[in-house]
């Protein structure tokens, strides 16, 4: 009988582990042939990378279930590594239970990983890669996931064996394709208003290129070659050659330093170990998002505290567009102490507009001249005094405006369609969980 009051009593022989959340028992809502074991579904993959098959990258697998390359070789890797591919599951045993758990996109055809993250194939005849990433990211699946932790504190693990055992709905195929079609349709038209958000930043790309042709004697940002003199080199290297070149070659174009300034104000959340704080992270397909809340007692070292319209960034991914400008957030909202944190500075001589700057940023034409202003040799960097090297056009206040109010413009449509897309959660997790009914086309 499963336990439903504040108290209970259980045999010894009963037990899977000495803990309350063990007992926990999802209620699924359908007929019970469709309750089946997850390793119906998954199929456990131990295939160790070797030498021959070539560069491979590891990954970072977010509390979101999304995945994203990391700056590092494979082969750099000290241990045993295992190849994943698209279509695999993969969690962290660690991390699962904040949510590290999904499937290997199809932008990633073949990664490594290390034995902490286990990998599966999902058998094509009892389910869809797309509806296993849904019923992951279902609050039942995460409750019951917390359930099967075990270990010592800090270092507390899921087993796959435990995670196999787990009973999920899979019903047939086509109920599964009705549930994700659901999800997809919301999903597309929340991409579609994410589209648009990128419009005033096409379009601001637009004009910064042709207002540098128009300044530039020759294109020093994709040339081959040039020259400069050892006077005008801050180092000897190819990157700080072509910043040198490209300063020279818009002498109008004003430095990022004359506008922005550096915003570091540590945190210590360990002081308020029992506070959940609001941790948030940067991409490049999101900006600024928040990440998680963690409790303070797990958190080992200072962090950074943001507040809206400051800006923040990977210093490793910088050149491939992850850097944000922070929405509104709580009071006590904070990001990695790893991420570069700056503003615009109140006493600027001219107006720099927020929303304007957020634009700049993601542009093509700004990104290109992150590329030559990081520093470091194998594992380039780009810190805030870095940025603040950086020479970029200045437009008029009127332009600025323009570019900041059709990107609002734009937040507002994504946020409404971003509306949709929650309530879509819902009723997919009510599918899932067997609560709302699956229509059939």
């Amino acid at each position: 009988m499963l336990a439903t009051g504040k108290g209970f009593a259980v045999s010894f022989g009963s037990f899977h582990r000495w803990s309350v959340n063990s007992f926990f028992r999802i209620h699924w809502k359908w007929p019970e042939s469709t309750i089946k074991p997850l390793f119906r579904a998954l199929e456990r993959k131990c295939i160790n990378v070797a030498q021959k098959d070539g560069p491979l990258h590891l990954v970072s697998l977010h509390f979101d279930g999304e995945m994203e390359p990391r700056d590092a070789d494979a082969r750099a890797f000290k241990g045993k590594l295992f190849l994943a591919e698209t279509g695999d599951v993969l969690y962290s045993k660690i991390d699962v239970r904040n949510g590290a758990i999904g499937v290997v996109p199809p932008s990633m055809p073949r990664i490594a990983v290390s034995s902490e993250y286990p990998v599966y194939r999902i058998r094509p005849d009892v389910a869809l890669p797309q509806y296993v990433k849904l019923l992951f990211r279902t609050s039942a699946f995460r409750r019951q996931i917390n359930s099967l932790i075990s270990g010592a504190s800090g270092r507390k693990r899921v087993q796959p064996s435990d995670l196999e055992k787990i009973e999920a709905p899979l019903p047939d195929l086509p109920l599964q394709r009705e549930i994700v079609n659901h999800w997809e349709k919301a999903q597309q038209g929340a991409e579609a208003a994410r589209d648009k958000l990128s419009e005033p930043v096409r379009s601001l790309h637009e004009q910064l290129i042709e207002v540098y042709h128009r300044t530039c004697s020759q294109d020093v940002i994709n040339s081959q070659c040039f020259v400069v003199d050892f006077k005008d080199l801050a180092a000897w290297d190819v990157k700080s050659g072509r910043a040198a070149s490209f300063q020279i070659a818009c002498p109008s174009f004003r430095p990022m330093g004359d506008f922005i300034e550096e915003a570091t104000e540590l945190v210590r959340p360990a002081a308020e170990p029992n506070k959940d704080w609001p941790v948030y992270g940067v991409n490049n397909k999101e900006g600024v998002f928040l990440n998680c809340h963690q409790k303070g007692s797990t958190f080992n070292s200072p962090y950074k505290r943001i507040r809206k319209d400051w800006f923040f960034h990977n210093p490793t991914r910088s050149n491939v567009g992850s850097l944000g400008i922070v929405p509104d957030v709580p009071e006590d909202a904070i990001t990695s102490p790893e991420y570069q944190v700056w503003r615009i500075k109140a006493d600027a001589r001219e107006p720099l507009f927020p929303g304007y700057v957020a634009c700049l940023i993601q542009t093509p034409f700004f990104l290109d001249l992150v590329q030559f202003n990081r520093v470091g040799a194998v594992k380039q960097r780009m810190y805030t005094e870095n940025l603040m090297q950086v020479r970029i056009p200045y437009l008029s206040i009127s332009e600025q405006q323009h570019y900041a109010d059709a990107r609002e413009k734009a937040l507002i449509d994504f946020a409404i369609a971003k509306g949709r897309l929650d309530e879509a959660r819902q009723e997919v997790e009510g599918m899932i969980l067997g609560t709302e009914k699956v229509s059939t086309s």
